[in-house]
């Protein structure tokens, strides 16, 4: 995924008022731990209005679901609840055919208290656009529940950055 796409990304976010958060790899990076992300994993506050205005806003930049279903399905809790109960759905994934090199994964189901995460969130000053991301406790906690390998890598990594930012 490439700068400029991140750009458009939360750019069209912020133009359409949407409350998110990102979190995954993109999240360990903002808060300075580099490495490679393949996708970007957002969590979104799971209110219709505002899960219909993500959709909206990633739709305009040609997003659009990888499974066969409308994206507006996303904005609908009763649809979310069956992904989750009959299909095990973590995370409904959008790519692009305009921007090949993105997957865009927004949470199913807010893996934490959403307006508490939204209250400790960094902002990550990119120039053109401010960019709320989870808190690192958010983040450590959200990564060490996912427990894979690359997960518990970047536990360590902002566990490290908690600590340098406790002693700075």
């Amino acid at each position: 995924m490439s700068a400029g796409d991140f750009d458009l990304v939360f750019a069209a976010l912020q133009g359409a008022g949407v409350r998110y958060l990102v979190v995954g790899g993109v999240a360990v990076v903002l808060h300075g731990h580099p490495r490679f992300t393949a996708d970007l994993d957002l969590v979104v506050a799971l209110d219709p209005g505002n899960a219909r205005a993500a959709i909206g806003a990633l739709a305009s930049l040609g997003y659009r679901p990888r499974a066969p279903v409308s994206g507006l399905l996303f904005a609908d809790p009763e649809a979310r609840r069956r992904w989750i109960e009959e299909k095990g759905l973590t995370v409904f994934s959008l790519w692009s055919p305009e921007h090949p090199a993105t997957e865009i994964d927004l949470f199913v189901e807010e893996p934490f208290p959403f307006e508490a995460a939204w209250s400790r969130a960094l902002v990550a000053d990119l120039g053109a656009v401010q960019v709320p991301v989870a808190g690192l406790a958010d983040l450590v906690a959200l990564k060490r529940a996912a427990g894979r390998p690359r997960d518990l890598e970047d536990v360590r990594a902002l566990e490290a950055i908690a600590l340098e930012q406790k002693d700075g």
